[in-house]
């Protein structure tokens, strides 16, 4: 992937009509460069919806990726919760696939008490009948943990690198928000810088020219993440952030989930393009 685009997550609030096409329209109206597609409750689109969406992608120029249900828990105690969450991967991928985005993100698992290194080896397991499943059935798209901003969540950066390491075509979604939520700390140049470093560290160079991060104001407590906030309303130093990601020369996707959706991805497209000053 070349460059560093920015967009939003879901079709932008100015979108006409409610549809993923028409939100691809917009992000390209705005001059944004990617769009995640969200699924909250269940990944479902019909096969002529997934023609157009991929259609209108090209024609636009838009790049896509996918965000899974939010009801997914790999480590899961019934059987068939554990069934039904990896079933929620396997079709936002294939939807994914079929509509020509390049990753889907999704929220792992909950620790449920459980020791991390039971909980991580669990997840692995679940993620590796999961990639069979896809690999039987040709698709390829980039499956992507995301980092999480409560402690009770499995997701934090060590456990994704691990993840990526030990298993093709997983890779971390980071979001800087829910990481910077997790303690209050990580959100300055520093430890943006530090992030990226930790990432090409363990991973290698690819992985910061094809990144797929996740960002946005939060609101934070003793637990963690509260919920997500605009830029200004919040403490997080995005312009910090920015210049890290430029320093880094960092390539890939920046997916904005403030409230205000476009309003925010273009502002940071904006710090981005003023840091990098004339063409």
């Amino acid at each position: 992937m070349t460059g560093l685009l920015f967009g939003t997550a879901g079709t932008p609030h100015s979108t006409k009509k409610p549809s993923t096409a028409s939100g691809i329209e917009r992000v390209s109206e705005l001059g944004l460069g990617c769009m995640e597609m969200e699924f909250v409750r269940r990944a479902s689109m019909g096969e002529t919806t997934t023609r157009v969406v991929a259609e209108t992608a090209a024609r636009t120029g838009v790049k896509l990726t996918a965000h899974a249900p939010y009801y997914i828990n790999l480590n899961a105690r019934e059987p068939e919760k554990v069934r039904a969450s990896q079933e929620r991967i396997l079709q936002t991928a294939r939807i994914a696939s079929w509509c020509g985005a390049h990753s889907v993100a999704f929220h792992a698992a909950f620790y449920l008490g459980d020791p991390p290194e039971q909980t991580y080896r669990t997840v692995k397991k679940q993620l590796e009948e999961v990639l069979e499943q896809l690999s039987q059935e040709n698709i390829k798209v980039w499956i992507r943990p995301e980092l999480m901003g409560r402690g009770t969540q499995f997701g934090s950066l060590e456990e994704l690198l691990d993840l990526s390491l030990e298993l093709e075509m997983v890779a971390p979604c980071i979001d800087f928000a829910h990481y910077h939520a997790r303690d209050g700390k990580n959100n300055s140049y520093d430890e943006f810088s530090s992030i990226l470093s930790r990432v090409e560290e363990r991973l290698g160079r690819d992985a910061l020219d094809d990144i797929h991060i996740h960002v946005s104001g939060i609101a934070y407590g003793k637990k963690g993440e509260i919920k997500h906030l605009n830029m200004h309303e919040s403490d997080f130093q995005y312009i910090e952030f920015i210049r890290a990601l430029k320093d880094y020369d960092v390539k890939g996707m920046v997916v904005c989930e403030s409230p205000n959706l476009e309003d925010d991805a273009l502002l940071l497209q904006n710090t981005y393009h003023d840091l990098l000053g004339p063409a």
